[in-house]
């Protein structure tokens, strides 16, 4: 039986696709503030703005394409049992060519009606109208986790990271939670790495293999070594 890598990735690996990052842009997403554009009460108070935002975004992300570091994630698929969880909204791991990816915070592609959560539509291009509607006749709305809801699909994740044979980082501060609260769920035995050019403070007891490179490099390097056990 193949063992089980999980991945968490951020906003880090993106980024050298040429996506902009929160974190990187003091503060501001390409202009805009977080809660003005990525909360529920952004949406009710002007929902045109909160549309034109993320048709922008899936307009940045049409036009990215994967990176080495996205690439040698896929390599590991020869080895492992290879889950990825992640952060990022866009369809870059897919891209790469991924198999088994589980986005914690949405997915920029697709909209949810507002009248019923569990129909999700594919967005063909880049653009969602006011006045697109679900088959109920609600309006459409990017199928994003904004700041101030649950995030669905973390117990699924945390079920992951709790078979983890290997587990890597990269891309992310870990500052988000719940997200960055899943190391906690990673096997005492299982070896873990981070990728990432600064370290981000962690307990001591997290025990992580640190390699201070941006994505692309580092995950070649990490990529190379895990296939080479």
């Amino acid at each position: 039986m193949r063992k089980k890598l999980v991945v968490l990735s951020g906003a880090g690996i993106s980024a050298e696709s040429g996506l902009a990052t929160f974190r990187d842009s003091g503060g501001l997403w390409e202009g805009y503030k977080i809660e003005e554009v990525a909360t529920p009460e952004a949406w009710h108070k002007n929902r045109e703005l909160v549309l034109d935002f993320y048709n922008l975004r899936r307009k940045d992300a049409l036009a990215a394409k994967p990176n080495a570091g996205h690439q040698a994630l896929v390599k590991l698929e020869d080895k492992f049992e290879v889950v990825i969880i992640t952060q990022n909204v866009d369809n870059l791991h897919e891209q790469a060519g991924s198999s088994n990816v589980l986005h914690l915070h949405g997915e920029l592609f697709k909209s949810r009606s507002t009248a019923d959560e569990n129909l999700v539509y594919d967005i063909k291009g880049w653009e969602l109208k006011s006045g697109d509607k679900c088959e109920k006749g609600s309006q459409l709305r990017p199928h994003i986790v904004w700041f101030g809801e649950a995030v669905p699909m973390m117990d699924k994740a945390i079920k992951e990271v709790r078979k983890a044979d290997f587990f890597i980082v990269v891309g992310t501060s870990l500052q988000v939670y719940p997200a960055a609260g899943l190391v906690n769920y990673v096997p005492a035995a299982s070896p873990k790495y981070i990728v990432d050019p600064a370290v981000p403070l962690l307990e001591e007891s997290a025990n992580f293999i640190f390699i201070q490179d941006k994505a692309a490099a580092g995950l070649t390097k990490l990529c190379e070594k895990l296939l080479m056990l």
